[in-house]
Order: structure tokens, then C-alpha cells, then sequence
């Protein structure tokens, strides 16, 4: 089907309209900035050249009035299913869905994240996103720029050389990262699938091969992980402030997911027929175990946590709603809420020289939002102005 669904996004690139062209120097004058770092700035302007961003300063003229609005990054989420989707039928698997509406489902997500703001993306689990990647990365096809696992490696039958080879053959395909599932889902408990010897095996083999690894993991499963040397952790819950204090420990990214997942599963139920009653209850019920995760993560001030959605079916343009329930339920600040998918998500994806923050040298991916996220979280949701790359994508302001 890869090849298939390859030929059916060339063909919408042919039918999509880019971005707003605009070429020699970009100013973008702002009045209040967030660089990404934690830090605010007022007046100033963004010089944007070439693509990326050649100054910070006053200069007195604008190509574009963003004054009054909050400018910072382009967000990034470490943890998306973009290819997920509900099929013609409303269901998501529609087994009788052509290669045709799978394309443009998976250009629709892309579009709709984009336009909600985020410049990139991690995408894990699904051998559609490599296609997806390679349309959009170019300049192509207009999406975030995406970051693949392709197929995770889930088998816990496995043997260490077995693992080892499974990333070889990763590598080889083309992912950009490993994902390791070393625990079942949350509606089958949580339970411990990997080993400590697999996950070390998992883990250094994609570390030999230069390549990052993002972990499944509930429980005990947690700090197994990030003893074994994984660079980033999803989920976490049920895991122990022992599980929390090794992640510290050994400089592991941790991506908890707050109430976006659980919510959007709950409201869609309907469009999940995989989704029986009792899994329903726990899903509602990991909420507010969630809400405490986080908060007992941040107890911890050397543990870095990182912004990731698991945004599924439904989700996708939505992402920043996890930004409310972090910010709202799981008492997180505003500002620390915005680092984690600035510079810090930056960092956990080795790519915090290149996005995450607005300084000189760094990739133009800016956008600005209505209103004050430091004082209203909810600003989250009126995203304006989009620029990627240098190229403008959402534009709702003035234009000189």
C-alpha cells in the first residue's frame, strides 16, 4: 500500500497551494515574545532570512503586524499517531477505505496540526508516516515537519540479538528514531513485557546506530527503561517516585500524557469499536492518576519533561488542548507548559540547535497566538499566525 498511498499524496501536493510566498527579508514585529527558553521579550522584531532566523531586534519597519499578539516556536509534540483516522464508515480500521481517502486523511492531519500551530512532529508507530515525512520535510506538501519510528518493535518473544537486529532493520527502512513497547497498553494493565536485558539491547543498539528511542511504558517498566539507557519515556503511569527518581537519574526525557488521549478516546467512543466498556472505565479513571504523575514529576527538578499528545484518531489540529489539562489539572506553569514544547522538546528529538527557540541562527518556525498563554492557557487555542520554515502558512494579521 506504501507505494500506493505515495503516488495519492504526490498527487495532492499537485492540488495544495503551499504557503504564502514572500521573498528577501521577512520582518515580523511583536510586541510580546517568548523565546522559547523560558524567557519574555518586548518589543522586538524577527528578522527572518532564507528560511531561518538572521536577527532579534528593533528595526523600526514590519512585512508582518503581529503587535498585541503572544509570538513564539512553532510547538512541537514528541508523541503523535498522524496517520491515525476514522474512515468513510466513521470508524477508525474502515477496512473497505481506498488508498485514495487514506492519503487525503493523512494530508488532512497533517494540514489541521500544522494549522493548529505545530511546526513538528514525532510520529510512532506506523510505516504511513515515512511516506507522509518524505512529501512534507521537502517543502512539498504543507504539514509539520515529521519525525518517524515507522512499525515499533513490540515483540517480547524477542531475544536480545533479535532486538538488536529488529533496529538494525529500522535504521535500514529509514526511521528516524526506535519505539520500544516495554509494557502492555493501559487498559491490559500496564504489565512489564520487556526485560532489562532486552531494553538495554534495544536501547544501546540504536544508540550505536546514532539513533534515539522513545519507550511505551507503564509501572516498573519506567525506570527499567530509563536505567536501560532510552532516551525518552511515554505514559508513566503507575510508576513509582523511585521510577521518577531514576529517570532523573539518567537524563531521561519523560513525556506524560495528561487528559487529551483519554479525553478524546472517551468523547469518540463510539467511532472506537476496539474499545470495550471496562477499558472506557479506565481511561476516565487514568485522568486524574495522570494529573498526579505530573505533579510529582515536577517535584522533581532535574527530571525533564517534555510535551507529547498521543494525539490518535480525532485529535489531530487539537494537540494543544493538552496544554489545558497540564496547565489547569495538572498545575503545571504556563511558562514551563510552553518550554516543554519549545526548547526543551527541542532537545529530547537532538534538534535544539535547529527549532524550539527564536534566536539568530535557528530554523523560522514562529507563530502567534490571541491572547497571553501565561495568563489564560486557553490563548492556546486561538492560534493566528503560522510560519514555517520562513514560509507563512496561517496568516489572520496585517500584512505589509
Amino acid at each position: 500500500m506504501g507505494n500506493i498511498v505515495r503516488r495519492h499524496l504526490f498527487v495532492i501536493v499537485l492540488l495544495m497551494t503551499v504557503a504564502f510566498g514572500q521573498s528577501g527579508t521577512i520582518v515580523l514585529k511583536t510586541t510580546r515574545l517568548l523565546d522559547g527558553k523560558g524567557n519574555v521579550l518586548h518589543d522586538q522584531d524577527i528578522l527572518v532570512r532564507n528560511g531561518k532566523i538572521a536577527n532579534v531586534a528593533s528595526s523600526g519597519s514590519a512585512t508582518y503586524d503581529l503587535s498585541g499578539l503572544t509570538v513564539l516556536p512553532g510547538w512541537i509534540d514528541t508523541h503523535v499517531h498522524i496517520d491515525w483516522h476514522f474512515g468513510p464508515d466513521g470508524k477508525l480500521g474502515d477496512k473497505d477505505e481506498s488508498a485514495e481517502q487514506a492519503a487525503l486523511a493523512y494530508a488532512a492531519n497533517a494540514w489541521k496540526t500544522l494549522q493548529a500551530g505545530f511546526t513538528t512532529v514525532q510520529a510512532v508507530g506506523s510505516v504511513h508516516d515515512k511516506d507522509l515525512r518524505d512529501a512534507i520535510n521537502p517543502g512539498d506538501l504543507p504539514g509539520p515537519q515529521i519525525l518517524t519510528s515507522l512499525q515499533p518493535i513490540a515483540d517480547a518473544k524477542l531475544t536480545p540479538e533479535q532486538i538488536r537486529e529488529e533496529v538494525r532493520k529500522r535504521k535500514q527502512e529509514g526511521a528516524d528514531l526506535i519505539k520500544i513497547f516495554a509494557s502492555t497498553g493501559l487498559c491490559s494493565g500496564g504489565k512489564q513485557t520487556m526485560s532489562r536485558e532486552q531494553m538495554e539491547a534495544a536501547c544501546g543498539e540504536a544508540h550505536a546506530l546514532g539513533l534515539r528511542t522513545v519507550v511505551h511504558a507503564f509501572g516498573k517498566s519506567v525506570g527499567i527503561s530509563a536505567a536501560a539507557g532510552c532516551t525518552s519515556v511515554e505514559h508513566g503511569i503507575f510508576a513509582t517516585e523511585e521510577d521518577l527518581q531514576i529517570m532523573a537519574q539518567h537524563h531521561t526525557f519523560f513525556d506524560p500524557q495528561v487528559g487529551l488521549v483519554f479525553a478524546n478516546y472517551l468523547e469518540n467512543r463510539e467511532h472506537f469499536p476496539n474499545l470495550n466498556e471496562q477499558c472506557l472505565k479506565d481511561l476516565g479513571d487514568a485522568m486524574p492518576k495522570a494529573d498526579t504523575l505530573l505533579r510529582e514529576a515536577m517535584a522533581i527538578p532535574t527530571l525533564r519533561i517534555v510535551f507529547g499528545t498521543d494525539a490518535v484518531a480525532g485529535a489531530a489540529g487539537r494537540n494543544a488542548e493538552e496544554f489545558i489539562y497540564r496547565v489547569r489539572d495538572g498545575h503545571q506553569p504556563a511558562m514551563a507548559a510552553m518550554v516543554s514544547a519549545n526548547s526543551l522538546a527541542a532537545e529530547s528529538l537532538g534538534m535544539g540547535d535547529q527549532i524550539g527557540s527564536i534566536a539568530p541562527g535557528m530554523r523560522a518556525d514562529i507563530i502567534a497566538i490571541d491572547g497571553d498563554p501565561l495568563t489564560d492557557i486557553t490563548a492556546v487555542r486561538r492560534v493566528v499566525f503560522v510560519m514555517k520554515a520562513g514560509k507563512v502558512y496561517r496568516n489572520e494579521v496585517s500584512r505589509h
